[in-house]
């Protein structure tokens, strides 16, 4: 009689600790970093607004350009450095993984092309 192995909900499932390659420094150092500009454009403009309104960009007072489009462009900004980011971490883990992989003997690892 084979064996069941048990059911598992989706509850188990996720309760699971994150793969480790999900809390590496980089992508933790990355994440501190951009959270880090965003608080400081977000909270640090707005806290700063009356001495920025000084400051005229495009016939604007800065504070209000901020708060108005910059806030959100350079919110745009770090979600397309963060999709950057980990893209080019994938690709070295990818090649550090290719690198760490022996090599089959029947592969020609040495060939010329054209």
């Amino acid at each position: 009689m084979p064996l069941q192995q048990p059911v598992r909900s989706p509850d188990a499932e996720m309760a699971r600790p994150f793969p480790p390659d999900l809390h590496d420094v980089r992508h933790l150092r990355l994440k501190a970093g951009l959270l880090l500009l965003w608080a400081l454009v977000s909270f640090g403009a707005t806290y700063f607004a009356r001495d920025l309104q000084v400051l005229v960009v495009g016939g604007w007072p800065l504070g209000y350009w901020i708060a108005a489009q910059g806030a959100v462009l350079v919110f745009i900004g770090i979600v397309v450095a963060y999709g950057w980011a980990m893209n080019h971490f994938e690709r070295q883990d990818l090649q550090r993984r290719e690198a760490q992989e022996p090599q089959s003997p029947t592969v020609a690892t040495d060939r010329s092309h054209g």
